[in-house]
């Protein structure tokens, strides 16, 4: 009863966002109580927005923001951007809560909060895919696809965050990154070949095999695969595995060694 009570009490506070005057007079919070009715009331009147109430909300009452979050969600699904974002910038380090809040919801797609969220707080995109991910694993690959285009230069811990979490499912992971974004591939080989070394031998093919029409990026893998200490012969038949020639691998292999 008690959280029936709590909710409806939330819901009626962050609806007053839309309808009570700014210049409302309110009473001073007080000492004992850090959320009074009277002052999250105050603190949602003067502000225009959903957004802007829930960070308000958040921002004072860190312990609130899942409540508010999921009520505020209910009430305004088609706010669903603004609430998300606000939420994670008042509150980043609730950023994998407020996402399986968002998708539980099921407001809109995966990927679509996925995005909102990583835009919200990039730094936090480790969190933000680990936590889709867990809660729609049949999506992996499109969460993977849309994170690493939203946030290219965090390709890595994407990568590396969602193979610890899904070891079986390296190989779909590796590919749905180079085939989002082509350029990633030596820094995402460089960070499975980290955490996953008895690996190798897939990682570096299905690399090499993915990033084929652009050789360059088949060259910098096979340099990535030199540098982390493969041995020449497991990099000739990795690299060889994923499509490339005797001619590519020499001439990456020489480089490296040049440096």
């Amino acid at each position: 009863m008690k959280k029936i009570i709590k909710v409806a009490f939330i819901a009626t506070l962050v609806s007053s966002v839309f309808t009570v005057s700014a210049q409302e007079a309110e009473p001073e919070v007080s000492n004992d109580n850090h959320a009074t009715s009277s002052f999250v009331k105050r603190q949602v009147a003067q502000n225009m927005s959903i957004g802007r109430a829930v960070k308000s909300i958040a921002s004072n009452y860190p312990q609130e923001t899942s409540s508010v979050v999921s009520t505020a969600l209910d009430m305004y699904p088609d706010k669903y951007q603004e609430i998300i974002h606000a939420a994670i910038s008042a509150q980043p380090m609730l950023t994998e809560d407020i996402v399986k809040i968002a998708l539980e919801k099921e407001i809109a797609s995966c990927t679509a909060i996925v995005k909102t969220a990583i835009n919200a707080e990039p730094s936090y995109v480790d969190f933000v895919v680990t936590a889709a991910a867990n809660s729609t694993p049949e999506e992996l690959n499109e969460i993977v696809r849309v994170a690493v285009i939203t946030e290219p230069d965090s390709a890595d811990f994407i990568v590396q965050s969602l193979a610890q979490q899904h070891p079986n499912k390296i190989v779909d992971i590796l590919t749905s990154a180079i085939d989002a974004v082509p350029l990633v591939g030596e820094y995402v080989v460089e960070a499975l070949l980290a955490i996953f070394p008895n690996d190798a031998e897939s990682v570096v093919s299905t690399a090499v095999r993915e990033s084929g029409p652009q050789r360059d990026n088949v060259r910098r893998i096979i340099e990535t695969a030199q540098n982390f200490g493969l041995d020449e012969d497991s990099i000739y038949k990795y690299a060889k595995e994923g499509g490339a020639t005797d001619e590519e691998i020499t001439a990456a292999l020489k480089i490296v060694t040049e440096q």
